[in-house]
């Protein structure tokens, strides 16, 4: 976890902590020591889930808030990268709405249009995969992550597919720039969330 990831992390446990603390004035160097343990555990949490993830800084930046829910169950953090996957698509996509109306050039606008159906494509592949997620049983346990694993690495193809499109347009276009960090920040997201997925199937239920 990088520097100040950390202290963005810490802060948010210690904030929380206060909080649920109904007389502040009790506490002690003993329960500041308490809370620091457990900053750290959970610090621990989210760098042992995002170990088995490509880009493990954007892992660990994107799921750290949900450390303290998920802890060491491996199909929380499949579920969480998931749907920050998803906030991020949406996002993307309205970005590419704005964007395709300001295109330059028929290139960038068929770029732009190519990529938007792309990404409409793996939003509904993610949407699929987080409802298995919230589902998931023993029973059918092997056939869901077949299913998880179909569909998030069709979404995961798309918006690879989709930043294939930008080769061709004009690389000083600031527009195509923008788009393609984002889109590049979403393959990189989805691409956790299949790791994640991976450990999940490994891991079991």
């Amino acid at each position: 976890m990088t520097s100040s990831s950390s202290i963005t992390f810490s802060i948010l446990l210690l904030s929380l902590l206060v909080a649920l603390n109904p007389n502040p004035s009790l506490a002690s160097t003993s329960s500041n020591d308490n809370t620091n343990d457990i900053v750290t555990q959970y610090s621990t949490y989210v760098r042992n889930a995002c170990n088995v993830t490509r880009y493990q800084r954007l892992c660990v930046r994107t799921l750290w808030p949900f450390a303290i829910v998920a802890r060491n169950n491996t199909s929380k953090w499949a579920r969480a990268s998931v749907a920050v996957t998803i906030t991020d698509t949406k996002r993307m996509l309205r970005l590419l709405l704005k964007t395709q109306r300001s295109a330059v050039g028929e290139r960038e606008r068929i770029a732009l249009s190519d990529c938007r159906e792309l990404f409409v494509d793996s939003l509904d592949n993610l949407y699929k995969s987080l409802a298995v997620l919230r589902t998931l049983n023993a029973d059918e346990f092997q056939r869901q992550i077949s299913d998880l694993a179909t569909w998030l690495s069709a979404a995961l193809t798309d918006e690879d597919t989709c930043l294939d499109g930008f080769e061709e347009t004009s690389s000083r276009s600031r527009t195509v720039r923008m788009v393609r960090r984002k889109a590049t920040k979403c393959m990189r997201l989805c691409s956790n969330a299949l790791a994640l997925l991976n450990k999940l199937a490994f891991d079991g239920l």
